[in-house]
């Protein structure tokens, strides 16, 4: 995945980089990938950066006082190298960057699609906490990106690897000298403090976890996701390497669930499907036990038929109920629209499931959830012998269609107006309901319950 559409960079952003572990090649990268596409990026930066770095960008322009009365000449640089970086001084081996009401001029005058912005410093250290000049983020920022190296991980929490580690000490007490940790490191992130210290308050914010690694340490970066996204600031956590080819390898955001369970169970003779016995607990305790591990941060329960029954036997477990009054005819439209209500604002997916599966397993979460972290699409289903079945995931974008269809429409005439990324499955479980006595008795052979 390229960088611009991990970020979801838009023209007109302002986008500055703080932390530490890689915000120059970040930026350069993002400018560097839009550029080629004729987009006319200048960057610059509020500190201080190495001279060597100026050598990454096509084009540098000394800044002036006039330069803003010349416009006509930037601009016409733009044209030409699409991507210029502008300073104000060099002094030593330094960069001077500009001061941060120039940057707001540059906003305001300058005909560019996009503005990036280095605003912070940390002498090539993966990780950091900011001295109480620091970071300097412009007011106009759009998007903020901080960012944090996972090469910290395991290295030693002092200044060798740790710039300005004091008031992460004094904040946390961290051992100084001992192994950094994966949730040290997601704390230090999403500290409001530390990390997202003097976030523009309208600014969206993706945190970059640079230089991931595969296997062991993608799940690491996964788990440390997991924990910066339950700050409400923090709209997505991108995990990958700048210096690969593809730099960004997926990116997490918020995922709930959506489980519907408010059907009659007229076919099993009135006794609710999502409240027989499957092992030692009920249909919808193994389906909410299934996802449980995962740690999504939403999962919605859609009941409707002996709904207080369904509720009691989840009291115990981490769902929000949402009853559906129109059980009785309403059809599964119905159940996905109250869901689709009942998610929080800062989810930005759902995946949703049916109350009657409980053989579906937590492989087949961990594949739709990678799929959607990697960007394959907006809407994600698994597919056996060409039926789609579910789990299905449909990212937020979509739910407006959803929402506005009429009573007596299904929820796929909605769905199948847009692309749907399929992947097949070896066996039919995603087709497999419980809808009568001997699809239950058969459902428990299968899975070795009987």
């Amino acid at each position: 995945m390229r960088l611009h559409e991990a970020l979801n960079v838009q023209r007109g952003d302002v986008v500055a980089f703080i932390g530490a572990g890689g915000k120059t090649s970040a930026m350069v990268r993002l400018g560097r990938e839009l550029a080629t596409q004729d987009w006319r990026v200048l960057a610059t930066t509020t500190t201080r950066i190495a001279t060597s770095e100026l050598e990454q960008f096509p084009h540098t322009v000394h800044w002036q006082s006039d330069l803003l009365q010349g416009k006509r000449e930037l601009a016409t640089l733009l044209d030409k190298k699409r991507l210029v970086f502008v300073y104000q001084e060099i002094r030593g081996d330094k960069v001077i960057g500009l001061p941060s009401e120039s940057i707001s001029r540059l906003v305001d005058e300058m005909n560019a699609d996009l503005l990036l912005v280095e605003a912070d410093g940390s002498r090539r250290l993966p990780l950091k906490a900011p001295r109480l000049h620091e970071p300097v983020i412009p007011q106009d920022t759009t998007l903020l990106v901080p960012v944090a190296g996972l090469d910290a991980l395991g290295m030693p929490f002092d200044e060798t690897t740790v710039y300005n580690p004091e008031p992460i000490f004094e904040r946390y007490g961290f051992p100084l000298g001992q192994p950094i940790q994966p949730a040290w490191l997601a704390q230090i992130v999403r500290d409001e403090q530390i990390g997202l210290k003097d976030l523009p308050p309208t600014a969206r914010v993706v945190v970059l976890l640079n230089k991931a690694g595969e296997g062991l340490g993608r799940g690491r970066a996964r788990r440390i996701a997991q924990i910066i996204l339950a700050s409400p600031k923090i709209n997505a956590v991108a995990i990958g390497a700048m210096q690969a080819k593809n730099p960004v390898f997926e990116v997490q955001r918020r995922v709930g669930v959506i489980i519907l369970a408010a059907g009659l169970s007229s076919r099993m003779g009135g006794h609710p499907k999502t409240l027989l016995k499957w092992g030692r607990h009920t249909v919808i305790e193994t389906i909410v036990n299934t996802l449980v591990p995962f740690r999504l941060p939403e999962i919605v329960v859609v009941t409707g038929y002996k709904s207080g029954q369904v509720a009691s036997a989840l009291q115990n477990s981490p769902v929000k109920i949402a009853f559906n009054p129109q059980f009785k005819v309403g059809e599964m439209l119905s159940s996905l629209q109250v869901g689709l209500k009942a998610m929080s604002s800062d989810i930005d997916a759902c995946m949703v499931m049916m109350g009657d599966q409980p053989q579906i397993r937590a492989k087949l979460i961990r594949q739709i959830l990678n799929l959607y972290a990697e960007g394959k699409g907006s809407i994600i289903a698994p597919m056996y012998q060409g039926q789609r079945g579910h789990p299905i995931l449909i990212q937020r974008r979509h739910w407006p269609d959803i929402l506005d269809l009429p009573f007596g429409s299904a929820p796929r005439d909605a769905i199948n107006r847009n692309p749907v990324y399929t992947f097949r499955v070896d066996n039919d479980s995603i087709l497999r309901d419980i809808d009568t006595p001997e699809q239950y008795a058969a459902e428990k052979r299968l899975a070795g319950l009987e």
